[in-house]
């Protein structure tokens, strides 16, 4: 029965271990790339006849992510010498090759449309149907993307002193109104991350910035990291690795501001998913964020980061009260009606000899709402809540799977605009391998029924 069971778990890696042909069928049968051929097609009758295979041209920029073929120009000579990767791809013999510059201009149309996000979401909501898709924990993190090209010098205008003392009330309201400007031609992700809580998702995605631009980090030894280029920002399920919502935006834009558009995604674009619980590290911590996991109903789970805060007198590091000898209480459950913790008195209590005073108390009941960023549940400290924690290193295989098998940091694009059409295609022949996957694991489990 073991050798069964081990057979049927049929991972991302075997997939790339089959023969080119198997390899290809089976994740082509997973995509619908009609709805890319109707964009790139020629929409009047009249002109030149189109000699081009667009079929052909969409499954061979799959087929370049798949078998790691680094430019269009490789593409095409691999086109032009590999007769059975041509056939593969969808060419015949008298197809004629397209060139570099046929490939720019297809590109060049699927850019103007948010195709490719279509046909993302129609996977997921086919693997959701099939039951793949059973999360109940979203976890959401964020890569860096370096681009191809190197950044632009610009020379740094110089800055006038300003001048000491006190402004005269002319000055100040001069200075007033400038502020006032200045935070009105603001755009929607340079404003505070909680002027996203109102916006709709569609002025979301079509208002994040694209241009390359120089981001830094932190690596493990607590140095700054600078690149330049571009991040991505993924919602992953938990327990399925499917990327469920996707953004792309320049390197410079702070993580925390992409996570409400992906929150939103999630809710309006997948309501049949049952999430109830949003796992995030400590640079999504912002109580924007706590709001939003609470206005679509689920629960966040976002590691604390202290910013110069005191210590509470009365609470631990994890916010349970304590008792008079500074023994924390211990969780104990949560009440969905009234969202509520519930905590019970320490360990140590029961051979306190203050246990009948009247400054101790045997149980705590602590609103989620009176502070979302530190109670949740479950409870911060408890073992619940580290398990849940524990799943966000899914979203951090996927992005070592998306780079490692599917080139997302080799984007070879000028533009913002066409490097997302690169990050799109990459996180649609992800999930289309992921759902090829599923199925044959379901396949071999009949069989094996």
């Amino acid at each position: 029965m073991s050798l069964f069971r081990q057979g049927s778990l049929f991972t991302l890696q075997e997939l790339f271990n089959l023969e080119m042909n198997q390899r290809f069928q089976s994740i082509f049968e997973t995509l619908d790339i009609q709805p890319v051929i109707t964009v790139v097609s020629k929409k009047a009758l009249s002109g030149a006849p189109t000699k081009l295979n667009y079929h052909a041209m969409v499954y061979s920029l799959v087929a370049r992510l798949l078998d790691k073929i680094p430019t269009i120009k490789d593409l095409v000579k691999r086109l032009r010498y590999d007769t059975m990767f041509r056939l593969e791809c969808g060419f015949t013999l008298s197809d004629a090759i397209p060139s570099e510059a046929s490939y720019s201009r297809m590109i060049a149309k699927i850019k103007e449309s948010n195709i490719l996000e279509r046909i993302h979401e129609s996977i997921i909501l086919q693997a959701i149907e099939e039951g793949f898709i059973t999360d109940n924990t979203v976890a959401i993190d964020a890569t860096h993307i370096e681009a191809r090209d190197k950044s632009i010098a610009s020379k740094k205008e110089k800055v006038l002193p300003k001048k000491r003392g006190r402004k005269t009330k002319a000055e100040q309201v001069k200075y007033q109104q400038e502020k006032q400007q200045r935070e009105e031609q603001l755009t929607l992700y340079e404003k505070p991350i909680e002027a996203q809580l109102d916006a709709s998702l569609e002025d979301l995605r079509l208002k994040v910035p694209r241009n390359p631009q120089w981001g830094i980090k932190k690596n493990s030894d607590g140095k700054n990291v600078f690149w330049y280029g571009y991040k991505g920002h993924f919602a992953v399920g938990a327990s399925s690795q499917y990327i469920l919502q996707s953004l792309f935006s320049s390197g410079n834009l702070n993580d925390g501001k992409a996570a409400i558009p992906l929150i939103k995604g999630i809710k309006e674009k997948l309501p049949t998913i049952p999430v109830e619980h949003i796992t995030l590290d400590a640079g999504y911590d912002s109580p924007a964020i706590y709001q939003q996991i609470h206005n679509i109903g689920s629960h966040s789970v976002i590691a604390y980061n202290k910013r110069r805060e005191q210590e509470v007198i009365g609470f631990d590091k994890h916010f349970a009260p304590t008792c008079v000898r500074e023994h924390s209480y211990r969780y104990d459950s949560y009440d969905h009606k009234y969202q509520t913790l519930k905590y019970t008195s320490p360990k140590e209590c029961k051979e306190c000899s203050l246990k009948h005073d009247s400054l101790c108390q045997k149980v705590y009941k602590i609103k989620t709402t009176s502070d979302l960023r530190k109670y949740c549940f479950p409870a911060r400290g408890s073992q619940s809540w580290k398990d849940i924690y524990k799943k966000r290193t899914s979203v951090e295989r996927v992005i070592g799977y998306l780079k490692e098998y599917f080139q997302l940091n080799n984007i070879r694009h000028c533009t913002g605009s066409k490097a997302k059409v690169h990050f799109d295609l990459c996180v649609l022949v992800y999930n289309a391998a992921k759902l090829a996957c599923d199925r044959m694991n379901k396949k071999a489990l009949q069989q094996a029924a």
